[in-house]
């Protein structure tokens, strides 16, 4: 070339380019699916630029991928964006669906020109994820949303077509963007983009393939709604000991009541042994007895029923023994090996991080030593500083799976523990400020057995949600007999549960404070 032909100016082009962007999470393909509709665009002589802004690891944030594309012309050289611009986006390609919602938000979906292509189902953030209660966000606003936002949408569950084809979701996006024929290239073309991949190819087109079919069966799929919390258990076990507590159960308590009973008892039996499941229902008697005192059987014994729950809840806490138990199940390590996809012949090891605290230590041990060994501070301070640190347990390796198998064989001396005789103290605790609540308040009494669902968890998540419940249920002798004791109570547990620290309960209890000076 000479000096003359680079001094020539070059014209270049005003026509609009295609712009496509993807909203995907570490692990789930983005850049592959990116790779392959940039290929896909230069096999059919187009131009095609494609660029990504990483989003922050592990679910707190999407990586968006977008890409920009033009057919060449000859003379003239396209000029491609980096970034995506509200209003100027074609397609919308969102491997979760509240990345959907996240890319309305954004301003990268709009109803003159974007065609939105999701998947329905969910990875929970870390947001949502980290609130003691229920954080989860509503996709229903996110469906609703995008039938206003979006020119059109196509929303069905990729994952699982992915996973059934043994692929990752960007090939079932890939198969979606081909259905939805918003770009113009065939669907050979999308084929050879991934043939020319290589490696992996041929799930990757049964993945392409079961997308495709979405659309043109069912390109908008209901958003699924959550499973019930509470099975039907069965009437029969086979098993004599089962057999009996859920007769029990059949001949003692009301209708209303029963399937939380099995599932108490479904729970304690797992958790300890029959014998303490039989225990659940001599607990559970004294509140039949009180409620229909109290006029329960015009309220659909609703004391009753939050007993059942609640009083299973609080019997089977996390210690030490349980933690222990589930991490050496083999329904637990069948259930990894089938969440990563692992083939029958690969071998899957799992890193647990634990920090177990002296306070656990002293628990797992019988009363009287535990207590003895309390009454010295100086040692629990020494030998705190052995045990008090961060490790990293390979339950994949004999010494670690055999001790956790160890400490999960401890179940048998669990009642005899200091950590289950002050467990009980405080549920006793509980469970009589109900009763001496529920003739004078019934309303209230119910809501002060939901309470519980403050205590989860173990360690230091035990500590703070127990010093959460014992904050609110201080309040339950404030508030018995006003007008609106069981609606303030309700929104004190919901403070509780809104956030970690406490900070929305500190608010709560000084607005309620406030209100009946």
């Amino acid at each position: 070339m000479t000096l003359v032909d680079l001094a020539r100016p070059v014209r270049l082009s005003t026509d609009r380019p295609l712009c496509v962007a993807i909203l995907a999470m570490g692990g789930q393909g983005g850049g592959v699916l990116s790779d392959w509709i940039v290929a896909m665009a230069e096999a059919e002589g187009w131009a095609a630029q494609s660029t990504s802004v990483p989003g922050v690891a592990q679910r707190t944030g999407a990586t968006i991928y977008y890409i920009e594309m033009l057919p060449e012309k000859a003379g003239r050289r396209p000029i491609f964006a980096l970034m995506p611009t509200p209003g100027d986006v074609d397609v919308v390609l969102a491997a979760e669906f509240m990345e959907a919602g996240r890319s309305m938000m954004r301003g990268l979906v709009t109803p003159d020109r974007t065609v939105l292509i999701a998947s329905t189902h969910r990875a929970f953030a870390v947001q949502e994820k980290e609130k003691p209660g229920n954080g989860i966000a509503d996709p229903n606003a996110v469906f609703a949303a995008a039938g206003i936002a979006a020119k059109r949408i196509i929303g069905f569950d990729m994952q699982a077509l992915a996973e059934q084809n043994g692929t990752v979701i960007s090939a079932t996006l890939f198969g979606a963007l081909a259905g939805a024929a918003v770009l113009p290239f065939r669907r050979d073309a999308y084929e050879n983009a991934i043939r020319v991949g290589g490696k992996g190819a041929e799930p990757s087109l049964r993945g392409f393939a079961a997308g495709f079919s979405g659309v043109t069966q069912k390109p908008l799929d209901d958003i699924p709604a959550p499973p019930p919390k509470v099975a039907p258990a069965p009437v029969a076990t086979g098993y004599a000991a089962l057999d009996a507590l859920l007769d029990r159960i059949a001949r003692e308590l009301p209708p209303e009541a029963q399937d939380l009973a099995r599932a108490g008892v479904e729970r304690l039996v797992d958790y300890q042994d029959v014998a303490y499941a039989n225990e659940y229902l001599d607990r559970l008697a004294p509140f039949l007895a009180l409620d229909r005192q109290c006029g329960g059987d015009t309220k659909s014994f609703a004391l009753t029923v939050q007993a059942a729950k609640y009083l299973a809840v609080g019997m089977s806490y996390d210690d030490v023994i349980r933690v222990a138990d589930l991490k050496t199940r083999a329904s637990r390590f069948d259930r990894v090996h089938r969440e990563v996809g692992a083939k029958g012949d690969q071998i899957v090891i799992m890193t647990e991080f634990m920090h177990p605290r002296m306070e656990e230590v002293l628990g797992s041990l019988p009363r009287r030593l535990g207590q003895a060994l309390e009454a010295r501070p100086r040692l629990v301070k020494a030998l705190d500083r052995v045990v008090n640190r961060g490790r990293r347990v390979r339950t994949a390796t004999i010494f670690w799976f055999l001790g956790l198998y160890i400490v999960s064989g401890l179940k048998a001396f669990r009642r005899g523990t200091l950590r289950h005789e002050r467990e009980m103290a405080h549920v006793a605790h509980w469970l009589d400020v109900v009763t001496a609540t529920a003739p004078r308040d019934y309303d209230l009494a119910v809501e002060a057995l939901a309470c519980r669902r403050l205590v989860k968890g173990y360690s230091d998540t035990h500590a703070r949600g127990l010093s959460k419940f014992d904050r609110v249920l201080a309040e339950v002798g404030f508030l018995t007999g006003r007008a609106d004791s069981a609606a303030w109570l309700r929104r004190l547990k919901e403070a509780a549960l809104a956030d970690e620290k406490g900070a929305a309960l500190d608010g709560a209890l000084a607005t309620m404070r406030s209100a009946y000076v």
